[in-house]
């Protein structure tokens, strides 16, 4: 990988969008796969996306665009992967063309529901991608920052350090720092779990919840992210580093956040469905948590927080009670 490699970007929403303007402060042309080629048209005419961060314009000339997944594969040597996990199956189903020779690069922040595996994995096993060709990009960083261009961190895992280090010269500029880690499982897995920490904040900040106890909650969030990695996937790490605590901390607080929106909502009373409803984009934490769930049922770790979202969301069970016993498992 070098700066002559062709890039591509699979996924059009405000990740794919962030990612793309990082993309053109240090390389000349790219590509970019949207589903909808209406969308395309659309970008087109008025230079920037239709739909998610439409104060980022581009130069559309700079732009290859592609609707038809495989091409996009063909014409790429780094693929870029944002859209929400959810779809992820669905929008690779189609593929004819071979991806083991591509470095693929998870930005989703999610797991593969039906298969309860992380994207690396995933490629691994259904795509033959080896895994010293795969990189996970990790926060703390929201797109909408980026498209205000205020200062950012990223971290980029690979188990190959000097693929790394190439893929992260493409994203980092004056508001963009990287750094380098060889821990795709860990980032990949924290990545997942703080989406489900980041609803229970918004839950209990709903609920009416204060600064006090959103600090003990945060606090005891990082631990149980601690206990899982470390179980699943056990090297040493050190978990106060932004791309496991930083990134919890982002999700948790923040306005941006739309899992700790989709928590508030149910803290307020909406149901599950009302609040997907309203959500104008894909809240990774409503999956993940059932992955998770059904994930630890093989290791046993220890996780309060994760079973109280859970039993929340799909039990059903009233926030008040369900939080009520959670605080009783906080220290």
């Amino acid at each position: 990988m070098d700066e002559s490699s062709r890039i591509g970007i699979i996924g059009s929403g405000s990740w794919a969008t962030a990612i793309a303007k990082m993309l053109t402060n240090n390389v000349l042309e790219f590509n970019w796969y949207f589903r909808n080629p209406k969308h395309v048209k659309k970008f087109r005419k008025h230079g920037h996306n239709p739909n998610y961060l439409t104060s980022v314009d581009f130069e559309t000339d700079k732009i290859h665009f592609y609707s038809d997944i495989n091409h996009i594969v063909e014409e790429s040597d780094v693929l870029i992967i944002a859209i929400p996990s959810a779809f992820l199956k669905n929008t690779l189903s189609d593929l004819s063309v071979s991806l083991k020779d591509k470095y693929m690069v998870s930005a989703v922040k999610g797991l593969v529901s039906e298969e309860n595996m992380i994207v690396g994995t995933f490629l691994n096993e259904f795509y033959d991608v080896p895994l010293d060709n795969f990189g996970v990009i990790s926060g703390p960083c929201h797109a909408e920052e980026v498209a205000l261009e205020r200062l950012s961190y990223l971290t980029i895992a690979s188990q190959d350090l000097k693929k790394g280090r190439a893929f992260a010269s493409f994203l980092s500029c004056g508001y963009i720092k990287t750094s380098i880690s060889d821990d795709i499982y860990g980032t990949e897995f924290s990545s997942v779990l703080k989406n489900i920490m980041a609803v229970a904040s918004g839950i209990c900040h709903g609920m009416g919840y204060g600064d006090n106890f959103q600090a003990v909650l945060m606090s005891n969030a990082i631990q149980e992210i601690k206990r899982f990695v470390d179980t699943v996937h056990p090297i040493t790490r050190d978990i106060k580093s932004s791309a496991y605590l930083g990134d919890l901390l982002v999700t948790g607080y923040s306005q941006f956040s739309r899992n700790r929106t989709f928590g508030t909502m149910i803290g307020k009373g909406y149901s599950v469905k009302y609040a997907q409803m309203e959500m104008l984009m894909v809240a990774e934490g409503y999956y993940a948590v059932k992955s998770i769930k059904e994930i630890n049922e093989k290791y046993k770790v220890n996780m309060p927080i994760t079973d109280a979202v859970y039993n929340i969301i799909y039990e059903r069970i009233s926030p008040s009670i369900e939080i009520r016993l959670l605080i009783e498992n906080l220290r």
